[in-house]
């Protein structure tokens, strides 16, 4: 424990945040540290049984609520010296002393650090599938909904509302295989590492490995106390989610405009204006695609913090660090949640996608393919004859589709391709472009149908992972307190 006088400026800038923030982030997994180790070094034989009960007493006499809103008081310089400082007074120096053996601040922040680290991660993978749920709720009724996919924000090729939201929704299934791998990584238990080096006492890290709810200590312990790779690795998995949800976000905001006409917002999720009666601005997801931003901007600099810092113990990662991790995490579940809330009430109008999803010639690509597969043209030979028609009609649009089609093939291929003005209109229509697509992945609503159901397979595969993750955790932290009743 600390005796020496900081600089109050010091005081001021560093240790005063430092312990807000620690009682903020990590004043829960401190204590379960505490506890874990405590009932270790009593298996071992380390401590004697009236030691640890000792020790037991003192660590159940401090109340969560008091060490919440304790002020820091310049005797102690950080929240683990705060809360050795109360064992102190509770069971006297020599048996608190006990609680050092084999310890050191390096490996319990670390631990921390991945406890809290894991619980992130662990809410962020729960908002990603909420948002999955809405999603492949809404392409469900809307496997017939067609509208124009653009490319380069130009009109492209038909396609159905479903075919979009799945493709969003495969992208979100991809971001929990991320996360869940992050997860993996950062769930091994860096205690007993101690300083850097291990210790000589025959401690069991396993034990407070599987109190602690991770699935296996860490291995070096070097590495344990230097690396920061998982820390990289979870925020590189948000990061890599939140860039898709911000892209889809932007696609969303420009459907709510007057001019596409799109998608509704529910009324909750949309304000008005001060002085202009007709508006209707869906600032929700205003604020998820600015919440996104700030979030993405958080994972850079967590990056920028550590890049090239000692691999070693170094505040770079620890302290300072820490609470924007947390606000990162934070932000990407709020932009998450507000998508997700968007998405569960958004009304879509039906009619204005099905009558703009053939403007601009979208539906031309099947023509040509139709010219492939029923003459035996090449696509090459297809594309400029489609192409012509397509010229064609835009210098004389009073001239019928059959007979522009006719006359433009047989500049090509010196004789007319002939074709009822009904027959081309059927294999141009929105409808027919979608239903012939029904390779795999394609928007035909066969091919969505299947692929909903295989979505809701995967959705429940990973709701099962997530709540068997949380309550494994709940598991171990019951044993814990039981083989802490036992000391």
């Amino acid at each position: 424990m600390t005796s020496v006088a900081f600089d109050p400026e010091y005081v001021s800038h560093v240790l005063h945040e430092n312990f807000e923030e620690a009682k903020a982030l990590f004043l829960s997994p401190l204590i379960a540290i505490n506890y874990a180790h405590l009932v270790m070094l009593r298996a071992r034989g380390i401590i004697t049984a009236a030691d640890a009960r000792a020790l037991r007493a003192a660590l159940d006499s401090n109340s969560i609520a008091e060490l919440e809103t304790a002020p820091y008081d310049h005797a102690c310089e950080d929240l683990f010296f705060h809360l050795e400082r109360r064992i102190v007074i509770a069971c006297g120096e020599e048996i608190a002393g006990r609680l050092r053996i084999a310890r050191s601040r390096n490996d319990i922040d670390m631990t921390m650090f991945r406890m809290r680290q894991r619980e992130f991660i662990a809410a962020l993978a729960a908002a990603a599938l909420d948002l999955r749920s809405a999603l492949i709720d809404l392409a469900m009724q809307h496997r017939e909904t067609i509208f124009a996919a653009l490319t380069h924000t130009q009109p492209a090729q038909p396609t159905t509302v479903a075919h979009y939201l799945l493709a969003v929704n495969e992208q979100l299934e991809r971001d929990h295989v991320r996360l869940r791998a992050a997860y993996s990584s950062t769930n091994r238990c860096p205690l007993g590492s101690c300083a850097i080096t291990g210790t000589g006492f025959d401690i069991d890290r396993q034990l407070t490995s599987e109190l602690l709810g991770f699935d296996e200590p860490t291995g070096n312990t070097y590495g344990s106390i230097a690396t920061v790779d998982y820390l990289l690795e979870s925020v590189g998995a948000a990061q890599v989610m939140l860039v898709g949800v911000g892209r889809v976000t932007q696609d969303l905001l420009l459907w709510c405009t007057r001019e596409f006409g799109y998608m509704r917002l529910a009324d909750g999720l949309v304000q008005g204006s001060s002085i202009m009666p007709q508006k209707r601005n869906p600032v929700a997801l205003e604020h998820a695609r600015s919440i996104t931003s700030k979030a993405l901007g958080e994972a850079v600099a967590i990056t920028t913090a550590v890049h090239n810092t000692p691999f070693g113990d170094i505040v770079d990662t620890e302290d300072d660090l820490q609470p924007l991790v947390a606000s990162m995490f934070r932000d990407g579940l709020r932009a998450v949640t507000l998508v997700d809330a968007a998405m569960r009430t958004a009304e879509f109008n039906v009619a204005r996608l099905q009558a703009l999803a053939a403007e601009g010639g979208t539906t031309l690509t099947e023509l040509a393919d139709h010219l492939v597969r029923s003459r035996g043209v090449s696509f090459k030979t297809a594309h400029t004859i489609v192409s012509g028609l397509l010229a064609a009609r835009r210098d004389h649009p009073d001239v019928p589709l059959g007979a522009a089609l006719a006359q433009v093939s047989a500049d090509i291929l010196g004789s007319p391709l002939q074709y009822s003005d009904a027959e081309i209109e059927t294999i141009i229509s929105p409808p027919h472009f979608v239903d012939v697509r029904r390779t795999l992945g394609g928007p035909a609503p066969s091919e969505t149908s299947r692929a909903i159901d295989e979505s809701r397979r995967t959705l429940d595969a990973d709701r099962r992972w997530l709540t068997a993750t949380r309550d494994a955790l709940a598991a171990s932290d019951a044993r814990l307190r039981e083989r802490c009743r036992a000391l």
